[in-house]
């Protein structure tokens, strides 16, 4: 069968082996509560809201792949998606290519999910999907920046920093995910971008080091990434005004 003619089949990889230090001691990240939820249900229920996604992969923790499991057998999922569960890498890089790997022969397009944004609106799920459904090989949602930037000389911490440069403000885009790909892109900047340290933390990043194109579709600002403290209240806040709108 022609590349042409081969059906679609989109799946979700959720990397969520990550310890989320940033918002302080306890639970990894993906299994603090939000609305008495676990944020990494949140993030399925997210990818799993769209019709285009029959597969999501979590990626958890190299020691925690059996409670994950349990945690995605207690809350309820739609029946029309499967769920897998791996085990990760020590980087986000590595947890990344141990969902793709576990991904069967004829999925053709991959979304890469934070669980740490589980908020994310299915349309702007769909939005990525069908960009790349139609020929992008990356996809990126993202938003213009509220707030000015600087690029600074980065000094210690609490030292004042000098200000290198100002980069013009309607240019910069704020990106969040899921972000959308060819499988067969992101599988060749995995084999071909070596990153040093942590691994890479943006996977259109790694594509756009292939000399790629990557392409943005409009995000949204409920897409936002619980980080810290008061990102959890927001979120709480947002969850809280779609319960009671019945959006949700």
């Amino acid at each position: 069968m022609s590349d042409e003619s081969r059906p679609h089949r989109t799946a979700a990889v959720i990397p969520a082996a990550g310890r989320g230090v940033r918002l302080g001691p306890g639970a990894p990240k993906a299994l603090r509560a939000l609305g008495g939820t676990p944020m990494l249900i949140h993030a399925v229920r997210a990818m799993a809201r769209s019709r285009a996604v029959s597969l999501v992969v979590v990626v958890a923790p190299s020691d925690g792949a059996a409670e994950v499991r349990r945690l995605l057998d207690e809350h309820a999922l739609p029946d029309r998606t499967e769920v897998l569960v791996v085990p990760g890498g020590e980087t986000r890089q590595e947890s990344v290519r141990a969902g793709l790997d576990a991904l069967p022969h004829d999925v053709t397009s991959v979304l890469i999910h934070d669980a740490a944004r589980p908020l994310v609106p299915v349309d702007t799920v769909d939005s990525v999907i069908e960009a790349v459904r139609d020929g992008a090989p990356a996809v990126v949602p993202a938003l213009p920046l509220a707030d000015t930037v600087k690029e600074v000389e980065p000094g210690g911490p609490g030292e004042p920093e000098p200000v290198v440069a100002t980069p013009e403000r309607a240019r910069l885009r704020a990106v969040q995910t899921p972000q959308g790909f060819d499988l067969e892109t992101l599988l060749r900047a995995h084999r071909e971008i070596a990153v040093l340290g942590e691994g890479a933390t943006d996977d259109a990043g790694m594509v756009e080091r292939l000399g790629i194109t990557v392409v943005t579709v409009p995000g949204h600002e409920e897409a936002f990434k619980v980080t810290r403290p008061l990102d959890l209240v927001l979120a709480e806040a947002v969850l809280a005004r779609r319960r009671a709108t019945d959006a949700y």
